[in-house]
């Protein structure tokens, strides 16, 4: 008779837990990740951009989303320090959401790098390097150029950075020899390419994850963010964990300070498709102090943390050859986040068993987090 039951339990847990997981890559993915795939209706997405740039301008052109969820990342992971017990129960779920600004020197950039110019563009250099040739030479210049790599500055909007403008490339001119028939002069010009701020109105990237805390073992609380692997539409397969420690010393010397100290240390790994990878790590002291009672209290708490961060892109930068064809060039770079240390501040409310805080934290990206979770 328990069988049937038994049964039908499973079942419905098994497909419950999976839609559980489901709705937490969703709220954790679609405040900041979905940003990167166009706002609206015929806005490229990050992807569809990164086809179009070679990789010089691409590390200027995504710099400010790196610094963004590395700074994300590396907030909200504690509101306060775990007690300086041998052991004991407290374990805490639930969600953390985490915004990071973008100052406003991240709209543009200006910096230099490799390019492959387009069948179009080296048609002009062709026809301005030698106006009076045959049209058979002019070919010949014409895919010599698209052949090689050349040198050039470019500027423009970063990805944070208008609709309005478009990324710039200045060619300084260069000497090229062409097999049988000499040398030509490619004049300086400067190109337009039809890349663009994709997040234009994104003044600061949200992201939203699931936390989990146990302890206290020999004054010790580990924290854990994970989310099972799951393909979300246009994103791909998300996949996200991280843990990390705090550590009370007053387990081991007595209650010797007027408040709870900690060392702490996080890391945590976040990959969206086949697009991008982040990785950030972020270790330091936090203090805090409880006033009130077990069931109703207030917690002021704040940290220094030393941190670091990094996102790998990789995408095929797609490139025109002789006779029209289209070359994909496989491109993989890695750029470190800006944020190297950060002083957080913030206060923790808990009545009953429902605990919700809300810090912000100085840095060169500055950024605010905000937490509900529910102890036990």
């Amino acid at each position: 008779m328990l069988s049937p039951i038994l049964t039908t339990i499973h079942f419905f847990g098994r497909h419950l837990m999976k839609r559980f997981f489901y709705t937490a890559l969703l709220t954790f993915a679609v405040p900041g990740l979905t940003l990167l795939y166009g706002q609206q209706a015929g806005d490229k997405s990050l992807e569809e951009t990164l086809k179009e740039l070679s990789e010089g301008a691409a590390k200027s052109y995504v710099s400010p989303i790196v610094s963004g969820f590395g700074s994300n990342l590396n907030s909200g992971w504690f509101h306060r320090a775990p007690r300086a017990t041998m052991f004991g129960l407290d374990l805490e779920f639930g969600i953390v959401g985490m915004v990071t600004f973008f100052p406003n020197d991240t709209k543009s950039f200006a910096s230099s790098g490799s390019f492959r110019f387009t069948t179009a563009q080296a048609t002009d250099l062709a026809q301005k390097s030698a106006p009076a040739a045959p049209v058979l030479t002019q070919n010949a210049i014409r895919d010599a150029i698209l052949q090689q790599s050349f040198g050039v500055n470019f500027s423009g909007p970063t990805i944070t950075g208008s609709k309005k403008d478009s990324m710039r490339v200045a060619f300084p001119g260069k000497t090229i020899t062409v097999a049988g028939f000499g040398n030509f002069n490619l004049p300086s010009q400067t190109y337009g390419l039809p890349i663009v701020g994709i997040m234009e109105e994104v003044t600061a990237l949200p992201l939203v994850a699931p936390q989990l805390s146990i302890g206290t073992f020999f004054g010790t609380q580990f924290t854990f963010r994970y989310v099972p692997n799951i393909k979300v539409d246009k994103l791909g397969e998300i996949k996200y964990f991280g843990f990390g420690a705090q550590h009370n010393p007053g387990v081991w010397f007595g209650d010797i300070l007027p408040l709870e100290l900690s060392a702490s240390f996080f890391t945590q790994s976040l990959e969206a498709g086949s697009v991008f990878k982040a990785k950030a790590t972020a270790f330091g002291v936090n203090a805090s102090k409880r006033l009130g009672w077990g069931f109703l209290n207030i917690t002021p708490y704040g940290g220094f943390m030393v941190e670091s961060s990094s996102m790998t892109f990789t995408y095929d930068y797609i490139v025109d050859g002789p006779g029209g064809i289209k070359v994909p060039q496989k491109v993989e770079f890695e750029l470190n986040g800006e944020n190297k240390t950060r002083v957080t501040a913030g206060v923790s409310i808990k009545i009953l068993i429902a605990n919700l805080n809300a810090d912000y934290s100085w840095a060169k990206y500055n950024s605010a987090s905000i937490g509900l979770m529910f102890i036990i």
